[in-house]
């Protein structure tokens, strides 16, 4: 049993309900702009779904700054100790502190990790209709060669750069792939260089950000080359989607000690709001302060005084 059937059968099923609509407004049944349009709602659909996991995402992202130095100490502190019991004690105490402060370095990877089977079910479900196969569920064979043919500034979505001769269809996917890269990079770059606490720079964790800085545009940009129109067309406006969505959430919702975090208080001044107040990771719901430190109006609540007791003490 195909174990993408599911999925493959939710694309069509949007893809459909999409081109169903788009044509019944009057774009035309094998419209390329119907189809583009339709990939276009996928993505919005597909987006929408992972916001959650993208908040939970950037939460566990700022947890992780705000962890770094922590796990500096921690690094230093096993520095040397290459035997076993001190990798197992390391090892212990950085996922206690990972657990104990709600993040994970893994955190940046979760959405790309949940739209790979959405994409795999996409170029599947397209590379079947290349082949005028039908689909597994409302993509029928029609509609699978309607997908398949379908024209974009004279280019099929099922043409590749390499599968294709003609010269519109290399500089179609040419820009798209230019796209495709540029936003990654851009995406990667503005959480470089504006959401990032310059305190943990060296940090491992900052390590493995400026690896993805190059790494994740040169996986679209190799692998464009090979991928269907239509299929580019989803990973394009997707790019758009999140290098939108980080820019609003740098803007709002900041790395403390970051550049964007400083900006984000001088807003707040200016606008005469009160300051954001830095996270601690070691902060409970219990006050860390001693009764000593306390002030007596802290330590000692006045109790209000009824309106019957107020009259006998003036009577007194």
């Amino acid at each position: 049993m195909d174990l993408l059937w599911p999925i493959k059968w939710l694309i069509e099923l949007i893809l459909v309900s999409f081109h169903t609509g788009f044509s019944a407004i009057g774009l035309g049944f094998d419209s390329g702009l119907s189809w583009v349009l339709s990939i276009v709602g996928l993505v919005l659909v597909v987006r929408a779904a992972l916001i959650p996991v993208f908040v939970r995402q950037i939460k566990s992202q700022r947890n992780m700054m705000l962890v770094q130095p922590e796990l500096m100490k921690l690094q230093k502190k096993y520095k040397g100790k290459n035997d076993r019991e001190s990798r197992e004690k390391f090892a212990r105490e950085q996922m206690d502190l990972y657990k104990r402060t709600g993040s994970s370095p893994f955190s940046s990877c979760l959405p790309l990790l949940l739209q790979m089977p959405i994409f795999m079910g996409l170029f599947f479900v397209l590379n079947d209709a290349q082949r005028n196969n039908a689909g597994v569920g409302l993509l029928d064979a029609n509609l699978a060669l309607s997908f398949s043919q379908a024209e974009i500034f004279g280019a099929m979505l099922s043409d590749t750069f390499f599968g294709s001769d003609a010269i519109n269809v290399k500089i179609i996917a040419g820009i798209m792939i230019v796209l495709m890269s540029a936003s990654q990079f851009i995406t990667q770059k503005q959480i470089m260089t504006k959401n990032q606490n310059p305190d943990v720079q060296n940090s491992q964790f900052m390590q493995t950000q400026k690896i993805l800085l190059y790494v994740l545009p040169l996986v679209f940009l190799v692998s464009g080359l090979t991928f269907p129109l239509g299929v580019m067309t989803y990973w394009l406006v997707s790019n758009f989607w999140t290098m939108g969505q980080q820019f609003v959430v740098i803007r709002n919702m900041p790395t403390p000690g970051s550049q964007a975090y400083k900006e984000r208080q001088e807003r707040l001044a200016k606008k005469g709001k009160p300051i954001d107040v830095l996270p601690s990771i070691s902060s409970s719901e219990d006050s860390d302060e001693s009764p000593e430190d306390q002030t007596p109006e802290t330590r000692q609540r006045q109790q209000p005084v009824s309106k019957n007791r107020a009259k006998k003490k003036k009577k007194k």
